[in-house]
């Protein structure tokens, strides 16, 4: 991986989600609902929402980054979990910010596999690496990536407190 950085701002963020719609849109797919790979997904999938007249947007909350370039052995699904029945059928467009290792997503459309109609994904970055071809992005890069919703530290730190 390069040394240097891609930095996305907000601004290239409306840029971007608006070219990825078009893709889609181009391609003939139409989403039945967006699936959100939380929490770097959730941005993507409510500007593909709106651009692609999408009103069902759902959320998988999935584990792998821990802190910058430091990650689990394998991505981890997060309560609540996604009921499929709210699936079954249906065209899924999963949508997340970055596919760097492609695990995340592997482990999100094979949860989809076998109930929906057709997953197809749309991710604003696609990392070489990635064991994920996306149907859809913006841009391939191997840079570490500054994301505007996470590149100022939070606000407050919230530590790990026992039943939260």
């Amino acid at each position: 991986m390069s040394d240097e950085r891609e930095t996305l701002t907000y601004e290239v963020f409306g840029t971007a989600s608006r070219e990825l719609a078009e893709q889609v849109n181009d391609d003939g797919y139409e989403p039945d609902l967006i699936l959100s790979i939380a929490r770097g997904g959730l941005f993507l999938a409510g500007a593909l929402g709106y651009a692609l007249d999408v009103k069902n947007l759902f959320v998988m909350n999935v584990e792998f980054y821990t802190g910058v370039d430091e990650r689990l052995d394998l991505p981890v699904v997060l309560p609540p979990t996604l009921d499929r029945v709210d699936l079954t059928g249906a065209n899924v467009l999963v949508a997340d910010d970055v596919a760097d290792t492609g695990k995340t997503l592997e482990l999100v459309r094979d949860f989809c596999s076998g109930y929906v109609a057709e997953v197809r994904t749309a991710v604003i970055y696609e990392k070489p690496q990635s064991v994920v071809r996306c149907d859809y992005v913006w841009r391939r890069t191997d840079r570490w990536i500054d994301f505007p919703w996470s590149t100022l530290p939070p606000v407050v730190r919230r530590s790990a407190r026992p039943g939260h």
